[in-house]
């Protein structure tokens, strides 16, 4: 074999390579029997548009099927915007079967939204059921009620697109179960009649603005909890004798500060006496030596002295014997 019939086997196969990477025969096979018009050239563009044409005959033949007027264009435009073609296609379908009203459009946009329009299409049929958590409500009579709740929804379709989603449902039903216990005059109320929450709540309109309908709201359990309201009383009184306590506390010490500085002051006027004292056997030598004070009268001087501390000492016995009296009488 020479190497003109090597070169000329490897161009026949490069070729044949290329022709069936760009015209794919199998779809285009697929599409002809399922009577789906496509040509070699639309085929063509999709590879040089970097589309995969298996992404769009697919949907295409089944759409084709189901008998709705869709285009290779749309679905590839679809593509490129980065949605998901089948589940657009799967979403029109089951929707057209249901008898739902949704547009190629409206389709193509919940998807693009981020929304999962096939999932939407299946609520619309059949209505999903989602439970809130817990919801804690204290009622007038301050007796805390935990309640769980069934929301039962059905995917609005019209309003996907900006709509707000199960968050925010559950937010607003577990609300307007918060106001509805926290109405009640007493907690019997609300575990007597556990449906007047359901219908208040249900009357409130919780679901505009959002993306789902609520078909119905059933309170799933109530129950009794904490005293709340016995609970704060009793936080209340122990604050207001932590209070009480902290201001007899303060009191106690600005009295023991005052006492202070009463000893303080009277330890000082003391120190100033003793001082003073100390003072007066100089004040008596200087006296003598001036000449104002004789012999006489320092010896009067003396004597006054003797008969004021005997006196004292007079008046001190007399009040520790009239204590002890009194004390003899208070024990009898």
């Amino acid at each position: 074999m020479t190497l003109v019939s090597l070169a000329t086997i490897f161009a026949v196969i490069v070729f044949i390579f290329l022709f069936l990477y760009f015209i794919p025969l199998g779809l285009w096979i697929s599409a002809i029997a399922a009577g789906v018009k496509i040509g070699f050239f639309n085929l063509i563009g999709m590879r040089l548009r970097r589309v995969v044409p298996s992404s769009i005959v697919g949907p295409l033949i089944k759409s084709h099927k189901a008998g709705l007027d869709l285009t290779s264009d749309k679905l590839e435009a679809h593509y490129l915007a980065g949605g998901n073609v089948n589940k657009v296609v799967d979403a029109l379908i089951a929707a057209e079967r249901a008898e739902i009203p949704l547009k190629f459009e409206r389709a193509a946009a919940i998807d693009l939204a981020g929304r999962d329009v096939l999932e939407a299409v299946k609520m619309s049929v059949n209505p999903k059921v989602i439970k809130t958590p817990l919801v804690t409500a204290v009622a007038m009579d301050g007796i805390q009620v935990m309640a769980t709740a069934r929301v039962t929804v059905r995917a609005n379709i019209d309003r996907l697109v900006g709509g707000a989603g199960e968050e925010t449902v559950l937010a607003r039903v577990g609300e307007g179960i918060v106001t509805t216990v926290g109405s009640a005059e007493t907690h019997k109320n609300v575990l007597e009649n556990p449906d007047s929450i359901s219908k208040t709540v249900l009357n409130k309109g919780l679901d505009s603005g959002t993306a789902f309908e609520i078909l119905s709201i059933d309170i799933a359990d109530v129950d009794v909890g904490k005293n709340i309201g016995a609970q704060l009383q009793t936080d209340q009184a122990e604050a207001d004798k932590e209070i009480a306590q902290a201001k007899a506390e303060e009191r106690r010490a600005m009295a023991v500060a005052r006492e202070q500085e009463m000893r303080a002051e009277v330890q000082e006027k003391q120190a100033k006496v003793v001082e003073a004292e100390a003072e007066v056997p100089l004040a008596i030598a200087e006296a003598f030596k001036n000449g104002n004070l004789g012999v006489m009268d320092y010896m009067n001087y003396k004597n006054i002295k003797a008969d004021t501390g005997m006196r004292e000492g007079i008046s001190d016995f007399t009040g520790e014997e009239k204590e002890e009296n009194y004390d003899e009488e208070k024990e009898e």
